[in-house]
């Protein structure tokens, strides 16, 4: 999918699960809620780090083309060593290492670690990053045109005030994990969940998306997880514009009432 769909589909995800932590007895509070549908929209977008036109490899000047650069040679590296006789052979590293449950994970714990040990600053710069690719993602026909400047200093700002509010007693810095210490250790969770909605939204696709990477199914260990041929589609394509991406917005409205206890 491309990064609006991502982005909206992450949200929405985030969302839901506000609407589950409710029905469970575990309400979120409202800046948990916002903050985390916001890191969620942005970590749906960062699985696309191994290819140099997707929205994140553009978003941080020269340092995150850098970084698309080495994740992909990374991800090619990685495909090529542990490729089964039935996997294809490839040139590049997209859709390989970065779109794997095993990656999700990785990546949503290590940014639950670095926000819990790192304290304010570690979540400040946890949030101005997703809030960069947020940004990005959901408003992209307002900021494509703007300055990279400009977006991260909305982001920055937002970030700034944001993680104010989550200083504040009450405000859910400690949500779900209530020990001491374990203050904004929930920030991992948006960041697996939306890299894993990045992986099932791909896997819709005419590609599919090799998912369940490194278990093998067959004689492929790089297996493209997805429907049916007959329902998938091509990225872009109108039923992702006038479908999937009206559902987002839909689902995201109800989980987003649900969590509040609206309905």
């Amino acid at each position: 999918m491309m990064g609006p769909a991502h982005s909206l589909s992450g949200a929405a995800a985030w969302l839901g699960v506000g609407a589950a932590a409710a029905a469970a007895g575990h309400t979120m509070p409202w800046p948990v809620l916002l903050i985390g549908s916001l890191v969620c929209a942005g970590a749906a977008l960062a699985p696309d780090l191994d290819h140099k036109a997707a929205t994140i490899s553009r978003s941080f000047g020269p340092l995150s083309r850098w970084l698309c650069e080495i994740v992909d040679k990374l991800s090619y590296a990685v495909y090529k060593a542990t490729r089964k006789p039935g996997d294809p052979r490839r040139s590049g590293g997209h859709r390989t290492l970065t779109h794997t449950w095993l990656w999700a994970v990785l990546i949503g714990a290590g940014f639950a670690v670095a926000a819990m040990a790192g304290g304010r600053w570690a979540v400040l710069a946890i949030l101005f990053v997703h809030m960069v690719l947020a940004i990005e993602g959901l408003l992209w026909r307002a900021a494509r045109p703007s300055s990279d400047v400009l977006v991260w200093l909305l982001a920055a700002t937002s970030a700034w005030i944001l993680a104010d509010i989550l200083d504040q007693p009450g405000s859910g810095a400690d949500w779900l994990f209530t020990a001491p210490g374990q203050e904004y250790l929930w920030l991992g969770l948006p960041v697996l969940l939306g890299a894993l909605v990045h992986d099932l939204g791909d896997a819709l696709t005419i590609s599919g998306c090799p998912i369940l990477w490194p278990i093998p199914v067959g004689r492929k260990r790089w297996y493209p997880v997805g429907p049916p041929k007959a329902m998938r589609f091509r990225a872009g394509s109108w039923v992702e514009l006038k479908v999937l991406m009206p559902v987002f917005m839909l689902l995201g409205g109800v989980g987003c009432a649900a969590a509040l206890n609206f309905v």
